[in-house]
């Protein structure tokens, strides 16, 4: 009988392609038979961890600002629903690198060709980084508000703050309910 052209390999195979060689085996005309040799599959160890991840998702104020913490950095913007409200953004005022700032605390503003709209901390801490290329192109915030558009980082003094703030669950509730 004529072995099936992948059966010499199959010994060598991860799991997963072993299952398409046996796959392919078995829908071809030759009779396939196993190596005679012994197979020992290793699988991998998984752990389970009971810690806090190092990146958490993204949080929600009611004032519509945003943030993801990770490594005791936050990342602060705005959201989808924001920008949209704002409309095309064409400046950006952020703080200083340096700025310490509490929770709720006005830290800039967004003007738009509709409107203007002050930025609020949703936690308390140092900004560390602000976005500069928002200074020559401000559209990024309405074109990439959860990516290019982020506004400042900063690091947390009250990490435990982040608990108090909307998982996008609960913001998009919130949306429903501001709405109606």
């Amino acid at each position: 009988a004529l072995i099936c052209c992948f059966a010499k390999m199959a010994w060598r195979c991860t799991v997963s392609n072993l299952r398409v060689v046996a796959s392919l085996c078995l829908h071809s005309p030759a009779i396939w038979q196993p190596p005679h040799r012994t197979v020992r599959i290793v699988w991998p160890l998984r752990s389970l961890s009971t810690s806090r991840p190092a990146l958490s998702a993204r949080k929600f104020t009611d004032k519509h600002e945003w943030v993801t913490v990770e490594n005791g950095i936050g990342t602060v913007g705005i959201s989808n629903y924001a920008q949209e409200a704002l409309g095309d953004v064409v400046y950006c005022g952020l703080p200083e690198v340096g700025t310490k700032l509490n929770q709720l605390d006005e830290f800039g503003a967004l003007e738009s060709v509709k409107a203007a709209s002050e930025l609020y901390s949703p936690l308390t801490g140092e900004v560390t980084d602000i976005n500069e290329a928002l200074a020559d192109n401000p559209g990024l915030v309405n074109k990439s508000c959860y990516g290019e558009g982020w506004l400042i980082k900063m690091r947390l003094d009250n990490p435990a703050e982040v608990d108090d703030l909307m998982d996008e669950e609960g913001y998009e509730k919130f949306l429903k309910s501001i709405e109606d």
